[in-house]
């Protein structure tokens, strides 16, 4: 059961994450370090998995992890892509791909706070298109050099990129699916909140 605790393991797993994004971009375009880079994001990769096994197996879930974690995560998917287009890694036109869907995910905000709803239930398919990108950017990230090994890294963090970039696209077509019969099914919520009060007339 999530509680309001902040001071918990998996939160601070989640903010050590948040840091690491800054650790990452200084890292890759500032000291020209790909190699740090590359570490920074297979730690956050597993402290990615790690936050969410702990808190389950601590009972540490709490309101501030359920929105910590998805916003770290989806931060990521925006710093390491822009950070590896900027690099020259990485062409532009994934990186464009994912900002357009972040966008259109972030339209759905809106709507879902007319009706009193913070935010939708993260999907499965969600989780798995995050882990796929997660896999993909290091993988394209130790392709960048040379030898055998990394060109096999490169074509397997390639893999990993489309696939992700495909269930991410429609794990956006279910968001906003969910979204329309939560707009259909709910009123706003002023208007049920009206409902709500008592008449003492």
């Amino acid at each position: 059961m999530a509680t309001d605790r902040i001071l918990t393991i998996p939160n601070l797993l989640s903010l050590l994450r948040l840091v690491g994004v800054g650790l990452f971009l200084w890292l890759l375009l500032d000291v020209d370090s790909p190699g740090w880079a590359l570490a920074v994001l297979m730690l956050s990769g597993f402290s990615d998995w790690a936050d969410g096994k702990l808190a389950r197996l601590l009972g540490q879930s709490s309101r501030l992890g359920a929105l910590l974690d998805p916003a770290v995560d989806r931060l990521y998917m925006v710093a390491i892509p822009v950070g590896m287009a900027v690099a020259g890694t990485v062409p532009w036109w994934p990186v464009i791909t994912l900002l357009a869907r972040e966008v259109a995910l972030f339209a759905t905000g809106p709507l879902l706070a007319s009706r009193g709803i913070t935010a939708l239930p993260t999907l499965y398919i969600g989780k798995a298109a995050t882990f796929a990108l997660m896999c993909a950017f290091p993988l394209i990230l130790a392709g960048s050099y040379s030898g055998v090994v990394a060109s096999v890294l490169h074509a397997g963090g390639w893999a990993f990129l489309l696939w992700g970039l495909g269930l991410y696209l429609w794990s956006l077509v279910l968001y906003w699916a969910q979204t329309i019969l939560v707009m259909r099914a709910m009123p706003r919520a002023s208007a049920r909140d009206a409902d709500a009060t008592p008449d003492t007339q």
